[in-house]
């Protein structure tokens, strides 16, 4: 059933819990508190087309004739995003962007070509961008920053180097960033349309979208009461790997807490029928899954030789037939042996369905925090790592 023009949604199937009308009651609650309150709230109002920028349409067009080369400094919930909009639509894109989204020991240092960097940090002290910014910084690149007003490392930086600053949110956590300038920003510079990213007005008057994503979010809660933990998405579709890093950020991060949680695990297919279809099938049943693919345009197809004489079952046909043809086997054995499972099919690949997919999940993991009484937007074990990696640097 399509939950909306670009997007195929199949709920899980689960009738057979009879608590589920408790938790759909409290999510319809919780969702309208969102929705009435979205002025209010940075993050939902980031999902909407009246979110107000800290940088100027004229500020765009001037980088945009720069024409430099793009690269991306950032880690975690600073560039996921925004590696989620360029993988999901390199083919729109035609500038050439760079990510740097690790430290990397081997990196070789570019001398020669001249970038555009952004560097993002909401804190302005992240270890990783710091170092990788350190670096790769040359004389004759043009910088451009993505942090917070308050003082931090990455501001003092700027202000020497007398960059520009955009305003980091100081309301929306990395992982939430994506529609804000964070990912908008870049996307813009790539010539994608970023008022199209933006459905979150249309999604809320779709009854039917609300209503789906409503289950959807008391499905998901009733296979955490039953001690199954592991989301896996069943993936077909390489363009969208980056977008499911995003997620896989999103919810672990937002959802890991008060040892509760779900753990997001991400499968290519068909690689990964060689690999852990046979544990997904018959081991543990702790697993809840999400089919997820994209219809191609591009019909590369099979053809036959003096080396290659088909049966007819391969005869003349697509690889997206092949595909196709894979998952629908995969769902119907999965729904034959009773286990749960969620598909997406995107009928186009265009900002419109990103968008509605960002919207979707932020919404998705905020509602399922409400219920699992959890705060959906703190990460307080991940900064004890990172305070006790500064205790160990400076005693070397």
């Amino acid at each position: 059933m399509n939950i909306t023009k670009n997007i195929f949604f199949k709920n899980f199937n689960n009738k057979k819990n009879f608590k589920l009308n408790n938790h759909l009651n409290n999510l319809r609650k919780n969702l309208k508190k969102l929705i009435e309150n979205k002025e209010n709230n940075q993050i939902i109002n980031s999902l909407g087309k009246k979110y107000q920028y800290s940088y100027s349409k004229k500020f765009i067009h001037e980088l945009i004739k720069s024409n430099l080369t793009i690269r991306i400094i950032g880690i975690g919930g600073s560039i996921l995003g925004t590696m989620a909009i360029f993988s999901f639509l390199k083919k729109k894109i035609s500038k050439n962007i760079v990510f740097i989204d690790n430290l990397n020991t081997q990196r070789k240092k570019e001398s020669k070509k001249k970038y555009l960097n952004i560097i993002v940090s909401k804190s302005g002290n992240t270890l990783e961008t710091l170092v990788n910014f350190n670096y790769l910084i040359k004389k004759k690149d043009k910088n451009l920053f993505i942090t917070e007003k308050k003082d931090s490392f990455l501001k003092k930086i700027a202000l020497k180097m007398k960059s520009k600053i955009i305003e980091h949110n100081n309301f929306i956590g990395g992982r939430y960033s994506v529609l804000s300038e964070v990912g908008m920003l870049p996307a813009s510079l790539a010539g994608l349309n970023e008022k199209k990213f933006k459905q979150f007005n249309d999604l809320v008057k779709n009854k039917f979208f609300l209503n789906q994503l409503i289950l959807n979010c008391a499905n998901i809660y009733s296979f955490l009461k039953e001690k199954k933990f592991n989301s896996i998405i069943i993936n077909y579709d390489e363009m969208s790997q980056d977008f499911f890093y995003w997620y896989q950020q999103l919810v672990a991060e937002s959802l890991g807490k008060k040892e509760k949680g779900i753990m997001p695990i991400i499968s290519l297919m068909p690689k990964d029928n060689h690999s852990l279809l046979q544990l997904y099938l018959d081991g543990p049943k702790n697993n809840f899954f999400t089919f997820f693919s994209v219809d191609s345009k591009k019909q590369l197809r099979i053809k036959e030789n003096n080396y290659f004489k088909f049966d007819n079952y391969l005869k003349n046909k697509t690889f997206n037939e092949i595909l196709n043809a894979q998952r629908k086997a995969s769902e119907n054995i999965f729904q034959k042996k009773n286990i749960p499972l969620r598909s997406f099919q995107i009928n186009n690949r265009n900002e419109n369905s990103l968008g509605e997919l960002f919207t979707f999940f932020i919404l998705e993991t905020i509602l399922l925090s409400d219920l699992m009484k959890v705060n959906a937007f703190n990460q307080p074990a991940v900064e004890l790592i990172k305070d006790e990696t500064k205790s160990i640097l400076k005693r070397i």
